[in-house]
């Protein structure tokens, strides 16, 4: 392997260990495991997590666990069956996805703002029996259900039942649009308390827990010819990321707490925001919507000791009011992830947080959705600029030539490739894909192929350098252009398409979509509101086109494709004499 043997070792000794040993069971075990590791420790009173300033202690939170994992019984789930959880950072969606797990069956998650077409695909990918969603939400799921042709129940939670007494009374005054009444007439519509209940007639929920090498959970990627991935996590893949984080973090987790900002359908959100805070018993606080509005609030306001996101949130944290003369010292580790970090927003951050008594700087993770999230991480107290980090403990990194899988020397650039114990099982009913993915290299090791290409040093440090397959982030979340290409093209008016990413001063990428028109089609208002409309019921409101340019025709490359690197150059162009022109 085309890497050292434990280069943390070469940097910290023993401080981080060669191998781990893993938990061989379920995430519901791991996380059970810790806490009675922990509750006769002197001084320790974690809660598992805060809601809105309301805590749910340990014990009271496997009782939750028990209590939903009894309801799902009831409502006829058991073991392999898939429940799609439809949810924000609330504490609804954290119970229901350890319950699932308690039981053997495997939550998958979505995003809440997910179009009727996406929901419609994932419930009918993973056909799930159920999905759990906020009352906001449930009005568009239920018309996504009419295109599932199986039958589906719909657990509708509200926010305003997990919030301490006074908000719990004024919320809905805080709500603009207030959500619909429940159907009386829908046997398949229940409310949540009302599914709680129904759980008080299992008397027992089952010995038995989930094998490591069950699959524990379900995220969504896009696929690059517009057709969504099922990510099939493993119990092992969960828990291994858990302990890689809470090694090489350099500092016990224990009885701190995780500023639980990144969404529970994200990789990085609900393996290090999530399951990483429990598998070290500390406390979630769980932040259901961010916005630069209320930022600073909830920091100083939870005081947490680990925060983790996007490039995008940390240049929110340089922009948001109420940090003057603020004191961050409680900090202990600021992660960032989702995107590539670059170096001036570094430097800014690390000296905000020097201003503000933080002893810690910003340290950057890389990884996929396919290895949960981060596989590798800088070091706690230094970097090499450019690098995204060493890889964690149990985790090697191989950089091979994209055409022959031929590992390359230390500093040619080559395809990122990963093997180790958080690497996914497969995506989910499709072998093409998988086999595609995963690749039984010359050495025996299975390998996961990023699609990223990249250089390592020496020392095991590695460079992320450009994506080998088009991709654009936008706040940390992945957006394939043909899926959003394949949308536009579907309108009847619209003869080719080309989506890119352009530069956004507070999302880092924005969409931006290049149509032509079918011959005696004139651009016009209302018909670039009709293309916009027809993607807003098929693709993410995150996927969303904020721009759209009519052309006549697309620039191609010599083989007769759209070429979207010549249309990137030119957005690129602007946007630098814009800001020449600004100087």
């Amino acid at each position: 392997m085309n890497k050292p043997k434990a280069p943390w070792l070469k940097f910290y000794g023993d401080a981080i260990p060669e191998t781990i040993e893993y938990p061989q069971g379920s995430m519901y075990e791991a996380v059970r495991f810790a806490w009675e590791s922990h509750i006769y420790d002197n001084g320790y009173k974690n809660a598992a997590y805060e809601f809105q300033g309301k805590e749910t202690s340990y014990p009271e939170f496997f009782k939750k666990i028990d209590r939903v994992a009894k309801a799902f019984k009831a409502i006829g789930i058991g073991k392999g069956d898939t429940v799609t959880i439809c949810m924000p950072n609330a504490p609804q969606g954290i119970d229901a996805f350890y319950a699932l797990n308690r039981i053997s069956a495997v939550p998958a998650m979505i995003h809440p703002l997910s179009a009727e077409g996406e929901i419609t695909f994932y419930v009918s990918h993973s056909e799930s029996k159920a999905i759990l969603v906020l009352d906001m939400f449930y009005e568009k799921v239920l018309e996504a259900l009419k295109n599932v042709d199986h039958p589906v129940k719909v657990i509708v939670a509200r926010i305003k039942d997990e919030l301490p007494f006074p908000l719990n009374l004024l919320y809905p005054l805080t709500v603009k649009k207030k959500p619909a009444p429940l159907p009386k007439d829908n046997k398949n519509v229940i409310a949540w308390n009302d599914f709680i209940n129904g759980g008080k007639s299992v008397s027992a929920l089952p010995d038995e827990y989930p094998d490591k090498d069950d699959t524990a959970v379900i995220l969504f990627s896009g696929g690059t010819t517009g057709t969504s991935k099922g990510i099939e996590l493993t119990n092992l893949n969960m828990n291994a990321l858990g302990y890689e984080v809470s090694q090489s973090a350099c500092f016990p987790m224990t009885n701190l707490k995780m500023f639980s900002v990144m969404p529970l359908f994200h990789g990085f959100g609900l393996g290090v925001g999530i399951h990483t805070a429990l598998v070290c018993a500390a406390t979630c606080i769980l932040i259901p919507q961010f916005t630069i509005k209320t930022y600073a609030r909830d920091v100083l306001k939870y005081k947490p000791n680990v925060i983790v996101g996007v490039p995008t949130l940390y240049e929110a944290l340089l922009r948001c009011d109420g940090f003057e003369g603020a004191d961050l010292s409680f900090l202990k580790g600021v992660f960032c992830g989702g995107d590539s970090l670059s170096i001036e927003l570094k430097k800014k951050v690390d000296a905000f947080l020097k201003e503000h008594n933080a002893p810690v700087q910003i340290r950057e993770g890389y990884g996929t959705t396919e290895c949960v999230t981060a596989s590798c991480l800088t070091p706690y107290d230094f970097f090499r600029e450019g690098s995204i980090g060493i890889p964690f403990p149990d985790i090697f990194y191989q950089i091979v030539d994209p055409q022959t899988d031929t590992e390359v020397p230390y500093g040619t650039e080559g395809e990122i490739c990963i093997c180790g114990p958080s690497v996914m099982k497969g995506y989910l009913k499709n072998k093409a894909e998988t086999a595609s993915t995963l690749r039984t290299h010359d050495d025996g090791n299975v390998w996961l192929h990023t699609g990223d290409l990249g250089t390592m040093d020496e020392d095991g440090f590695i460079y992320y350098k450009q994506r080998l397959k088009r991709l654009i982030i936008v706040s940390g979340v992945n957006v394939y252009p043909s899926q959003v290409e394949n949308t536009i093209d579907a309108h009847p008016d619209v003869l080719l398409s080309c989506a890119i990413g352009i530069p956004d001063p507070y999302k880092i990428h924005k969409v931006k979509a290049f149509v032509v028109l079918r011959p005696g089609v004139e651009p016009s208002d209302k018909i670039k509101e009709e293309i916009l409309e027809h993607c807003r019921k098929n693709i993410s409101k995150y996927a969303m086109p904020r721009e759209i340019e009519f052309r006549t025709e697309l620039p191609k490359t010599l083989v007769g494709k759209v070429a979207y690197r010549k249309l990137e150059e030119e957005e690129e162009a602007k946007a630098k004499a814009k800001e020449n022109s600004e100087e």
